[in-house]
């Protein structure tokens, strides 16, 4: 018969398994509720009856009707009048849920995490056989919902914190995108092109090369940056920053949660360097992670992993000679491979923020 603290640690890891479940179906109820537009239309209607949610927003009544009732039973939406009947009663979302799930400018903005989800969840047939065979697995395996989850996650970020206070924080840097001539930033693993746009605001001379490997997000980025009122400064090229071939020079090169997911960091850090003008300087921001390996780990690093072994690992296997890094890529790896591919200086930069770390690099 097992002993106390056995059955204990039996049944605390039973009761973990089973609220993670409900939290999984919590992701997805908010994933169709993001995806179909019923935030928004609650947002925009008001408490609204399953019909009218319905007729908002174009779904099927009985479907609407169902996913009201799992996002009141979950405490995400609420109800007016739980008493009356399915069809009577009406919905509302809550003060302050609305920056939470609909707000896409918000630091709060919270429904990317259900796309990340659904995101990771999508090639779980060619994870498994990754795991079995060593092979990687692209971006594009991820769909749509890699792609345009990391961009709406980190756009907020971009948009207010970028130019007004991460950039500032570097004097020396800032300076110079300050400065005459005007500088030319070229912003390695763009995606959407965010970034880009980002700095390009921030510094109203400069001039910003985007560039991607991901032909899907190079697109993405040109569409964003029509009509940005910073399209004359910003152009955005589908290409590997692992190729030798770049003859432009640039004042600043950045890179935005993307060098652990490279297959080969070091051979883009090391055509960076050549990359980089008189003084020019490189920019890091990656994953805060601990450390050092521990266990049990703080929910930050615990959400790392998880990203790592259904999506970051893969995407650092792809390839011959593959760096494999995965998301929790600590200070002292990203070191390593800036001292392979030349680089003599390796600061942690003084900017503070929840979820990134900062490195600036010197030649």
């Amino acid at each position: 018969m097992p002993s106390v603290s056995v059955t204990a640690s039996r049944d605390a890891l039973a009761e973990r398994l089973f609220q993670a479940a409900i939290a999984t179906f919590d992701l997805y109820g908010v994933y169709l509720g993001d995806r179909l537009g019923l935030y928004r239309a609650l947002a925009t209607e008001g408490p609204s009856t399953a019909g009218e949610l319905a007729e908002a927003a174009r779904i099927n009544r009985r479907y609407a009707r169902e996913w009201l009732e799992q996002q009141a039973a979950s405490g995400i939406l609420a109800v007016e009048n739980a008493e009356a009947g399915p069809d009577d009663r009406r919905f509302v979302l809550p003060a302050g849920h609305d920056e939470v799930l609909v707000d896409e400018s918000s630091l709060s903005f919270g429904a990317p995490f259900a796309q990340f989800a659904m995101a990771c969840a999508r090639p779980i047939d060619e994870i498994v056989e990754a795991f079995r065979t060593g092979q990687g697995i692209t971006l594009e395996g991820y769909g749509d919902d890699g792609r345009l989850g990391q961009a709406r996650f980190t756009r907020p970020m971009f948009e207010k914190l970028l130019g007004s206070e991460w950039l500032p924080a570097l004097p020396q840097l800032h300076e110079r995108l300050m400065a005459d001539p005007p500088a030319r930033v070229a912003d390695v693993a763009c995606g959407c092109g965010w970034s880009s746009m980002s700095i390009a605001r921030a510094y109203p001379t400069i001039s910003v090369d985007g560039i991607d490997v991901d032909q899907a997000s190079i697109e993405e980025a040109r569409r964003n940056v029509a009509g940005s009122g910073v399209e004359d400064r910003v152009r955005f090229y589908h290409r590997d920053a692992a190729d030798a071939d770049f003859a432009e020079r640039f004042d600043l090169v950045t890179i935005f949660e993307a060098l652990h997911d490279m297959s080969r960091p070091v051979d883009v850090l090391r055509t960076i360097r050549r990359m980089l003008s008189d003084g020019g300087l490189v920019l890091i921001a990656d994953e805060r992670t601990e450390d050092s390996f521990t266990a049990p780990a703080s929910d930050l690093e615990r959400l790392y992993y998880g990203f790592s072994i259904m999506s970051c690992l893969a995407s650092g296997m792809v390839g011959p000679g593959a760096a494999g890094t995965g998301t929790v890529m600590r200070a002292e790896t990203l070191r390593r491979y800036a001292t392979d591919a030349g680089f003599v200086q390796v600061e942690i930069a003084p900017i503070e923020n929840e979820f990134w770390r900062f490195y600036l690099l010197v030649e």
